[in-house]
């Protein structure tokens, strides 16, 4: 099974720019999306479903922000949108599809770039979703996280960790709380495979970053430790371009 997570900064665009053709060449079994930035009803969902897929939308009720979506070839056999909690559901944050031997998660953290409006409500958010995992995670058990995360976890995750000490995306409250969520079972699979620096998933559009690699590495694929014999492979697609963020692929043996 191949699993892809991809903040794609504004599907739309993604599409207009050759979406499609890129993943009906990747065949993805499931693919999450981040940053969707529309509606399900200004989306050329038709595409899709001649591709196959199932696929789930969970829109920002703001016009041209956030949301996350899903594309599934399996029909889930349950859907949920959100954590429960109107503040951060309805910027469309989480969500989970649950199939017949794992759940997915879809996941869209706030980014705390403006830190004096919206690192308060990133740190909340964190918070809530800890919770929100902590309470279905056993009930689930077999729990992929995919998505954005806009925190690195190491310094190894971003290219000058002395100097964005002190940026949100690696303040040590937030990579404490990375830490904390791999504690309750999961892995980061990315680096279960991959021990080197230099790997990034996000690139700003200024001073070339992407051309000179100084990046973040700031969207992962969390499986749960039940999950652990069945990881192929975990890599990142920098040389796909549709946004400033690459896709996460994620391979696991499927248990039918």
């Amino acid at each position: 099974m191949k699993i892809i997570s991809y903040n794609i900064n504004g599907i739309r665009s993604g599409i207009n720019k050759g979406l499609f053709n890129w993943i009906k060449k990747n065949k993805p079994d499931i693919l999450c999306l981040q940053e969707i930035k529309a509606f399900p009803e200004q989306i050329n969902t038709s595409i899709f479903d001649s591709l196959g897929y199932n696929h789930y939308w969970y829109p920002s009720k703001r016009k041209g922000y956030s949301g996350v979506g899903i594309l599934c070839k399996e029909k889930p056999i349950h859907v949920e949108y959100g954590i429960g909690l109107n503040s951060s559901d309805e910027e469309g944050r989480v969500l989970r599809i649950d199939l017949k031997n794992l759940s997915i998660i879809s996941l869209y953290i706030p980014s705390g770039n403006d830190m004096m409006k919206r690192l308060n409500f990133k740190f909340f958010f964190m918070e809530k979703f800890f919770l929100y995992i902590k309470k279905i995670k056993n009930q689930l058990n077999n729990l992929i996280i995919c998505g954005d995360y806009n925190i690195c976890h190491r310094e190894i995750d971003i290219y000058d960790p002395i100097r964005n000490q002190k940026v949100s995306g690696f303040l040590p409250e937030e990579r404490k709380w990375m830490t904390h969520l791999l504690n309750l079972g999961f892995i980061d699979s990315f680096r279960n495979f991959v021990q080197e620096a230099h790997h990034y998933s996000w690139w700003s559009y200024r001073y070339n970053a992407r051309k000179n690699n100084k990046g973040w590495r700031i969207d992962y694929a969390m499986v749960s430790h039940s999950l652990k014999k069945q990881l192929i492979n975990t890599y990142l697609m920098p040389e796909v371009k549709f946004s400033d963020h690459c896709p996460v692929v994620l391979e696991i043996f499927s248990k039918k």
